[in-house]
C-alpha cells in the first residue's frame, strides 16, 4: 500500500492522515472548508476566540492522552468545570447535587421524584426499547420530565418514544438516590468514577490542536486539499470524485464525510444497503453568537436548557474558558446552540430571525439580566449529529457488513463516517486505530469504538 486517499480534516480524517504520513505513506486529505478541524476548529468573532459550541477534551485512553498531549503541547490548561440546567425557572447543578436539587424542588416536589424512582425500582420491567423506557426505568418518570425529555426532544428532533435506547446506556450512567443520600451525608468519599470534574483545553482553543496537527502533518511530506470538496467515489470503487469533476485514484480510501452521502455515492450499490441509507437522518446544528457588553455575566462554562417552552438547547460562555482566548475585557461571547432537521421551522429561519430569537430567549433565562446585545451572527453546520432513531442499528449493520464485506479498501470513520455519536478523543482514537490497520496491518474493528461507554458516561 502506497497512496491513502482522506475525505475530511476533522479529529477523525487529520489524525489517520498524520499517522499515515508518520509511517511514510503517501497520504493526501481533501477538506470541503477552508479551515481543518471540523466541529473542532476555533473561529475568531469581534476579536475573541471561539469554538463551535463547548468542546471540552478528555479521555482515559492512553494512546489517545499521548497523541493529544504530543499535538496540543504545553500550552493547555486544565480548566474546572461548571455546568448546570435550566429548568423552569431555576438553575440544576449538573451532574446534580442533592442538597441543590432539594433546594430547587422543595421537599413536597423532592419527595414526589423519590416516590417515582422507588416506584421504578419495584416495578417489573421487559428490555427498555426506547431513550423514555431506559430513562424512566432508570431514575423514574418526574426526573425523566424534568431533565431528559424536552431537550432530548430539541436536540433530536423525535419523541423519546422514538428514540434508541441506544443512546441512553452508551451516554448516561444509572443513578442511585442512595449513593446521592451518602454522599450528602457523607458517609460516602470520593466522586463517581465517571464524573468529569475538570479537562483539559488549549490556551488559544480547541482548534489549535488541529492546526498544529495540520503543519505537522505537511512538514511529514502529507498534502492537505482546503476548500476541496468531494461529491464520493468514481466509479472504478478506488478514486475519489472532486466537485470540480477532477478523479484521483488510491490504494485506499478513508472517509469522514456523511455515511449516507458516502453510500449514495457508491457504485453498484445494492438496493438492500440504499433502502437501509435512507433510515439513517442527521440533524444540523444552528450557532447563534451573542457579543455581550459585559464580563461577569455567570460562571458556567456551558448550561442546558431544558425548559421546553424555550427552543434554545445549550448556552456556551467562552469567557469563562481560556484567558488565551478572550478578548477585549468588558466582553463576552456567548453561543447559543439550536438543533434543526430539513424542512422544519427553525432550518427555513433566516440569519436575522434567530438573532432575534436568541436574544429574547437568552433574556428570558436572566442569564445576561439587562445587559447590552452589541452584535449577533450565525453559524449553521449541516449534518453533524447522527439520530438514534429507533431500529437505527440495523440500518446501520447492513451498511457495515456491505462496506465490511464488499468494499475492503473503504474506510469509515469519525462522528459523520461512522454514524457514530463521538466526541474528540472517539474520533482520534478511530484516526489512531485506522492508520495503524493500513500502516502496521492491525486488525481493529473500528465499528466497535464508541460501544463499550464505561468511562465515558456521565452520572445524573
Amino acid at each position: 500500500m502506497k497512496r491513502v486517499g482522506i475525505i475530511g480534516a476533522g479529529p477523525a480524517g487529520l489524525t489517520a492522515g498524520h499517522e499515515l504520513a508518520r509511517r511514510g505513506l503517501e497520504v493526501e486529505i481533501f477538506e470541503a472548508g477552508p479551515h481543518v478541524g471540523g466541529m473542532s476548529r476555533t473561529i475568531e468573532l469581534w476579536g475573541h476566540k471561539v469554538d463551535l459550541g463547548p468542546h471540552r477534551f478528555f479521555t482515559r485512553d492512553d494512546k489517545v492522552r499521548r497523541f493529544w498531549t504530543e499535538m496540543a503541547g504545553e500550552d493547555r490548561q486544565v480548566i474546572d468545570r461548571r455546568t448546570r440546567i435550566y429548568f423552569g425557572g431555576l438553575f440544576y447543578d449538573y451532574p446534580l447535587r442533592p442538597l441543590n436539587a432539594l433546594a430547587n424542588m422543595g421537599p413536597w416536589q423532592a419527595a414526589r421524584c423519590v416516590m417515582s424512582y422507588a416506584g421504578e425500582k419495584l416495578r417489573r420491567k421487559n428490555e427498555p426499547e426506547s431513550f423514555e423506557d431506559w430513562v424512566v426505568g432508570a431514575f423514574g418518570r418526574l426526573l425523566y420530565e424534568m431533565f431528559f425529555k424536552s431537550y432530548s426532544e430539541k436536540l433530536w428532533g423525535i419523541t423519546c418514544d422514538e428514540l434508541d435506547a441506544d443512546f441512553a446506556a452508551q451516554r448516561i450512567k444509572k443513578f442511585s438516590l442512595g449513593e446521592a443520600a451518602l454522599g450528602m451525608l457523607r458517609l460516602k468519599s470520593g466522586s463517581h468514577a465517571t464524573l468529569v470534574d475538570q479537562f483539559d483545553y488549549p490556551a488559544a482553543g480547541t482548534g489549535a490542536v488541529y492546526d498544529r496537527m495540520a503543519e505537522s502533518f505537511r512538514g511529514l511530506g502529507g498534502k492537505l486539499h482546503l476548500a476541496t470538496p468531494v461529491s464520493g467515489m468514481a466509479e472504478d470503487g478506488h478514486s475519489l470524485r472532486l466537485e470540480n469533476g477532477e478523479t484521483l485514484r488510491f490504494d485506499h480510501l478513508i472517509s469522514t464525510m456523511p455515511l449516507t452521502a458516502l453510500c449514495a455515492s457508491l457504485p453498484d450499490l445494492p438496493e438492500k444497503v440504499r433502502s437501509a441509507c435512507t433510515g439513517l437522518a442527521y440533524r444540523h446544528t444552528l450557532l447563534v453568537y451573542l457579543l455581550v457588553d459585559q464580563e461577569d455575566l455567570f460562571s458556567d462554562q456551558w448550561l442546558y436548557i431544558h425548559s421546553p417552552e424555550l427552543r434554545l438547547g445549550r448556552v456556551t460562555n467562552f469567557r469563562n474558558w481560556s484567558a488565551g482566548i478572550r478578548g477585549a475585557p468588558g466582553q463576552s461571547v456567548l453561543a447559543l446552540e439550536y438543533w434543526c432537521s430539513d424542512g422544519d421551522a427553525l432550518h427555513g429561519m433566516s440569519a436575522e430571525e434567530l438573532q432575534k430569537l436568541a436574544v429574547q430567549e437568552i433574556r428570558t433565562t436572566g442569564l445576561i439580566k439587562d445587559a447590552q446585545v452589541l452584535d449577533a451572527t450565525v453559524i449553521r453546520i449541516p449534518k453533524c449529529y447522527p439520530v438514534y432513531r429507533k431500529g437505527y442499528r440495523r440500518d446501520l449493520a447492513v451498511v457495515m457488513e456491505h462496506l465490511k464485506s464488499r468494499l475492503t479498501h473503504v474506510t469509515a470513520i469519525g462522528r459523520y463516517g461512522a454514524f457514530k455519536y463521538n466526541n474528540q478523543d472517539h474520533s482520534i482514537l478511530m484516526g489512531l486505530l485506522a492508520a495503524e490497520n493500513l500502516g502496521d496491518n492491525a486488525r481493529h474493528d473500528l465499528w466497535s469504538i464508541n460501544t463499550d461507554y464505561g468511562v465515558y458516561q456521565e452520572s445524573m
